[in-house]
């Protein structure tokens, strides 16, 4: 399964909910998603540029998309950001791949170009 790296920032309203009634945000979007098919990691709250903070595991890039959309259309968050995440090995793997390619910069001569 992918990992996501998930960051969340509350509304106002939001934040003034949650402190009329605080709680425990993963309880109630866990099974959502489990829906999906995914699991949450762990999940921390932040302080700066986003309030939440979550690594989720996500069959593919489709369900992490899903909740994105269903998470942005409830109105109670101000913005999301969905980052992809590699294992160690699969950024090594993926290092190893890069060195075997021919790339070549824009603005560079390419051999026989």
């Amino acid at each position: 399964m992918a990992h996501y790296l998930v960051q969340v920032a509350y509304t106002p309203q939001a934040w003034a909910a949650l402190v009329k009634n605080p709680q425990d945000r993963t309880k109630v979007l866990r099974p959502v998603v489990e829906k999906l098919g995914g699991s949450f990691e762990t999940a921390f709250f932040a302080f700066g540029e986003y309030d939440i903070v979550a690594v989720m595991e996500m069959p593919a890039n489709t369900e992490a998309a899903a909740f994105a959309v269903a998470a942005a259309a409830g109105g109670s968050i101000k913005s999301i950001k969905t980052t992809p995440l590699m294992t160690i090995e699969e950024g090594i793997a993926a290092m190893k791949k890069a060195g075997q390619l021919a790339y070549v910069p824009p603005g560079a001569s390419a051999a026989g170009v």
